[in-house]
């Protein structure tokens, strides 16, 4: 069991002890922190006027529990809430602008396991805190340095479950979405849901825009019905019900619907790397401009970005890094190999139901199947490995080991340890998430990467003594 206290939120399992876990004394502290870090920037305000959080959650089991605490506690703390219900993490990051909030709270642990749960917090862009806000709100929760307001200063709750249509409307008026070019094409395309939001909105917005759903998981119960991250070793069911439905591709999100994986009409995974490479084509085709990836993120963006004769960067890893990137170079699509689309013309968020809308008006204007639009992009192959931490293990120790076995190749430390070799390269670096160091690889072939991975994994090991 695990309490992950970080300055993107917080993350941990449910049950077990104060501290330790992800206990309602702990959502109430972290609550309470966010909470109280709002109030003390708002010191300057000449108004009177309460604060106002926008909050939303994913379906998973632990969120109704969660989502009450937390929406109480602020509630306590004299902060008006707009409270969205069942929602996904863009639908959230879209509503505090559009409702003038000061921040928002997703409660969602993301892509990880049923027992999992998670505090995300956004500031009045409606965008991820910087890491200097994240540093502020942990020293607040650590001094427990919190004024409740007395009963007649209490906040306010005003339900509102129409943001998901709203979310939906916002894409559907994006200058590159074509929803009547879709339309025509009659698509039939298979969704996993993986029993969240995503089962609710992502049929929502495909029967919006002409599309034939067939769905598959999609009841927002929380009984997940594989592990929720969208890799391919997860995702038998789906691959196998694109070939039987004759569907043009299958889409699958995560549970807070930020992740975004296709399935060619194959079976076959086009690959959550591709995800981003496919949309980014689409636009860069139509608007010209630079785009940003993390470090552990495919070469295979670089290579379309330099095809359209615009430039690419890279970034640390984290969502907040990449849009930090974005805004300072002026790009105008990009995200994360993991299957997040951040397109800037809605917001600075990754979104799937952006990803959906680019890649079927793409996909829409080609007369190629998804198989082929993914044959005709540079062929790279990645493997996603993790080692579990445990208190012997010196992570910084490791890092610096490796650096120095090859300091003759390019190496890049910003975030973790990068090696770019000629061929290909490996990104080692300690989670944010979760207890883990990552170890991600790419080469010209699968069996290059996995042998690359396994190679790179046993001299950690040698250097760790595990």
């Amino acid at each position: 069991m695990t309490l992950i206290k970080s300055i993107s939120g917080i993350r941990g399992t449910i049950g077990g002890k104060v501290g330790d876990n992800l206990t309602p004394v702990d959502a109430v502290k972290f609550a309470s922190a966010y909470g109280t870090f709002l109030k003390k920037g708002s010191d300057k305000l000449e108004d009177e006027r309460k604060l106002k959080v926008v909050i939303g959650r994913d379906a998973r089991i632990s969120g109704p529990m969660i989502h009450n605490l937390v929406i109480n506690t602020l509630l306590g703390l004299g902060i008006d809430v707009i409270d969205l219900g069942l929602s996904t993490t863009p639908t959230v990051e879209i509503a505090v602008p559009l409702e003038k909030a000061d921040g928002g709270i997703i409660i969602t642990a993301s892509h990880n396991p049923k027992q999992w749960n998670a505090l995300k917090l956004l500031n009045a862009k409606g965008e991820f805190l910087s890491g200097k806000d994240g540093e502020m709100i942990l020293e607040i929760a650590e001094l427990e340095a919190f004024d409740f307001s007395d009963v007649d200063s209490l906040g306010e709750i005003t339900v509102n479950d129409a943001y998901m249509d709203i979310h939906i409307d916002e894409v559907l008026n994006l200058p590159l979405v074509d929803a009547e070019l879709v339309a025509k094409r009659k698509f039939k395309v298979v969704v996993d849901g993986v029993n969240s939001s995503g089962g609710i909105i992502i049929p929502k917005l495909l029967e919006q825009m002409g599309v034939e759903c067939v769905k598959l998981f999609c009841e927002p119960n929380g009984h997940f019905p594989h592990n929720p991250e969208p890799l391919k070793e997860h995702l038998g069911a789906i691959c196998k019900l694109v070939l039987e439905e004759e569907a043009d591709f299958g889409i699958v999100v995560d549970p807070d619907v930020d992740r975004l994986a296709f399935i060619s009409n194959d079976g076959e995974m086009f690959g959550e790397e591709y995800t981003l490479v496919a949309c980014a084509d689409y636009v860069l085709s139509k608007t010209p401009g630079n785009t940003v990836s993390n470090m552990s993120s495919s070469r295979a963006l670089r290579d379309i970005t330099n095809k359209h004769n615009t430039n690419y960067h890279a970034s640390a890893v984290g969502e907040v890094n990449v849009v930090a990137l974005m805004k300072s170079t002026n790009s105008i699509i990009g995200g994360e190999g993991n299957g997040g689309i951040i397109y800037p013309e809605l917001h600075y968020g990754r979104d799937s139901l952006v990803g959906v809308a680019l890649f079927l008006t793409h996909l829409a204007s080609l007369d190629r199947t998804v198989a082929e639009l993914r044959a005709s992009y540079p062929q790279y192959y990645m493997s996603k490995n993790k080692i579990e931490l445990t208190p012997q293990i010196d992570v910084d120790a490791i890092l610096v080991a490796m650096t120095e076995k090859y300091k003759n190749e390019e190496i890049n430390t910003i975030d973790g340890v990068k090696i770019d070799f000629a061929e290909n390269w490996v990104h080692l670096r300690k989670s944010n998430t979760e207890p883990i160091i990552r170890i991600y690889t790419e080469a010209a072939s699968q069996e290059l990467a996995e042998n690359l991975a396994i190679r790179i994994i046993e001299e950690i090991k040698a250097v760790a003594g595990i």
